[in-house]
């Protein structure tokens, strides 16, 4: 495997050699790129070219975050890559992205990275989505690679790609995550193991919400196949003194009569998660929890019906941490 700084070392461009899928990243290489890697080459013929960009992007961090200290591994970032098959690390340099100095122009996120991320951090999508556009021109592939666990990077990206007819595919890889839950990310290192505990609530709050809604759905489920007159069978098993039989039939005749899997349980899920972490030590300091439309990234209201992503960010310690899950929320019964 090879690692180059220049377009001129990546070869011809733009269908004049083999097709090529790129892996973006700012280094730190984990088993998450490596996954995306792996995606990279079962989507190329023989003979396609694997390129895992590494590159720490300024525009992308705002005043107070961690660009001086975000690990630059690139000898170690060239083992993971060449061992999940990339061959080629394209490494340019601030002198190639940015040649005069902090760019004058630069592409802007508009309306879709006002929430969240973009809420929190002001101009950062702007930022990356600038550096991914002149990657793609750089790089010249057929396919991208990003991690599902920057959900919203990946809606924006695929939506800059389609406003502005990038030829190319924006191919999202399922979050990869360690044995405990915790979704992998470069600033992982950065947690002391206190930390680190306190950190799993993130993923914890996801699959709490879940959790929530895949038990309505059963009781829902159960309710509507009709096997008994629950309401009543709750009143006399009540009165036979059985109360966890009574309470059981007492949820199936609620589930018939208000709507299950809505955003509202998947949000008190996840909260009641997430508000035990804030009394930990050290404790979790939440940034924002979101239940969003996957092509807005606006709140969705109670009443909606379908997909959603659930969207966490929060603080413990010094670093920040984000993560999200797809959930599919019911229909009123």
């Amino acid at each position: 495997m090879r690692i180059v700084h220049t377009p001129r070392e990546l070869g011809e461009p733009y269908g004049a050699g083999p097709p090529r899928a790129v892996v973006p990243t700012m280094g730190a290489l984990h088993e998450g790129h490596a996954a995306n890697i792996r995606a990279a080459r079962a989507l190329l013929p023989p003979g396609g070219q694997v390129i895992v960009t590494v590159y720490v992007n300024p525009l992308q961090f705002g005043a107070g975050e961690d660009f001086d200290r975000y690990p630059r591994t690139l000898e170690a970032d060239a083992r993971v890559a060449e061992a999940a098959g990339a061959d080629v690390i394209f490494a340019p340099s601030d002198a190639l992205m940015y040649p005069s100095g902090e760019p004058l122009v630069r592409l802007s996120a508009g309306p879709m990275g006002e929430p969240l991320e973009g809420a929190t951090r002001p101009g950062h999508f702007d930022g990356m989505l600038t550096v991914v556009a002149k990657l793609l021109h750089l790089t010249a592939p057929r396919y991208a690679m990003f991690g599902e666990k920057d959900a919203q990077q990946v809606a924006l990206v695929r939506r800059m790609v389609a406003d502005l007819n990038f030829p190319v595919e924006i191919v999202a890889v399922p979050t990869v995550r360690e044995e405990d839950g915790l979704a992998l990310s470069s600033r992982n290192r950065y947690l002391n193991a206190a930390e680190r505990r306190t950190a799993l609530a993130l993923s914890r709050a996801l699959f709490a919400a879940r959790d929530r809604l895949s038990a309505e759905a059963a009781l829902a489920d159960r309710a509507a196949a009709g096997r008994a007159p629950f309401g009543d069978r709750a009143q006399a098993l009540a009165a036979l003194h059985e109360e966890r039989a009574s309470a059981d039939a007492a949820a199936l005749a609620a589930a018939t009569a208000v709507r299950t899997g809505s955003a509202a349980s998947a949000r008190a899920a996840a909260h009641t998660v997430l508000t035990e972490a804030a009394g930990l030590n050290p404790p979790l300091d939440l940034d924002y929890l979101a239940l969003v439309d996957p092509a807005t990234f606006r709140e969705v209201p109670d009443t909606h019906t379908g997909e959603a992503i659930m969207a966490v960010a929060a603080k413990v310690g010094s670093t920040r941490l984000i993560d999200n899950t797809r959930l599919t929320l019911g229909a009123p019964r």
